[in-house]
């Protein structure tokens, strides 16, 4: 380990208030009881207060106002940065490598009695997410880095309604993930405008020389959201929708992410939505059949015409 690093190290354990001798240090770390000495006169000299006992009780400790300084994370700030180091690696994060360094010197530089409350808090913490590819991964370290000193990239992109990849050059002003989907937001120049893509549908991306200026106060998730939640405050076009079912059924329905959007009034058995009557008949129907005979559409009559429609649908493809 590098010396800065064995120097960290000595503060962590300093850091928990307990003293410590230069050969627990020296265990701890795998290094000569010496080096030990010499780390600690360089940290003395750089001024940290390090407090010197001598005798059998004897050790070194930090005073308490250092131990309290902002260096220093308490064990309930260490225990949500390795919580939330958890959820980042399931999710994709491209530096997931990095973060993993990060957290095991979290683990490492702590005293036995931190380590031991960390290990428990995280033996019993897990996140379940999809598996994401290799080349996706690459391709957001591209993207991060491309957002952060703001260059333009070449990408081949296929959207959903493409067979073939296309090549397009994009400004890239942010990063996003949702619904276990890593995005990105940013100017297109084939369209000429600011458009989202997906980083799954991005088959190849190359730095290009030309830079561009991140317009003021640019959000990539309020524009994101804005493309997937349109303002539904304008009455023209809308078609209120009523289910029934059993509570908790509605209630999945009532924190989803586009019907929960959507929701004007809820009892226990009913739910009462406002949408646009485009998604009602396209997207809403196949979402809907998904939970069977828990819910049941009560108006409008065209949305209850188009379950049937896709049902039948269905049960003759089955049938061939």
């Amino acid at each position: 380990m590098a010396k800065n690093d064995n120097m960290l190290a000595i503060l962590w354990m300093l850091n928990s208030g307990s003293k410590i001798t230069a050969k627990q240090i020296a265990e701890k770390l795998e290094i000569n009881i010496r080096t030990v000495y010499r780390y600690i006169d360089s940290l003395c000299a750089s001024g940290v207060p390090i407090v010197s006992d001598a005798g059998q009780n004897g050790g070194y400790s930090l005073l308490s106002n250092f131990i309290h300084a902002p260096l220093f994370f308490d064990i309930d700030e260490q225990k949500a940065l390795l919580h939330a180091a958890v959820f980042a690696n399931e999710a994709g994060y491209p530096f997931s490598e990095s973060l993993n360094n990060a957290t095991q010197k979290l683990k490492m530089y702590s005293n036995r009695e931190q380590e031991s409350i960390l290990n428990r808090h995280l033996a019993g913490f897990e996140v379940l997410n999809r598996d994401i590819a290799p080349s996706v991964k690459l391709t957001l370290e591209e993207l991060e880095w491309a957002v952060a000193n703001e260059y333009s990239v070449e990408i081949e992109y296929r959207t959903s309604h493409d067979e073939q990849p296309r090549p397009r050059v994009i400004d890239p002003y942010g990063m996003l993930y949702w619904n276990n989907k890593w995005y990105t937001v940013g100017f297109c120049h084939l369209r000429n405008e600011i458009r989202s893509f997906r980083a799954e549908r991005i088959f190849r991306i190359q730095r290009t020389q030309m830079m561009f200026k991140r317009p003021e106060a640019f959000s990539a998730r309020k524009f994101f959201i804005q493309n997937l939640l349109p303002d539904s405050e304008s009455k023209d076009g809308l078609a209120s929708v009523i289910i029934c079912g059993r509570s908790e059924a509605l209630d999945d329905l009532c924190i989803h992410w586009f019907l929960g959007h959507h929701l004007k009034e809820r009892t226990l058995n009913q739910a009462v939505f406002l949408l646009d009557e485009r998604a009602l008949h396209a997207y809403v129907p196949h979402f809907l059949l998904s939970y069977g005979k828990a819910i049941q559409v009560i108006e409008p009559q065209s949305l209850k015409k188009k379950l049937v429609s896709i049902a039948s649908e269905l049960m003759e493809y089955y049938q061939l």
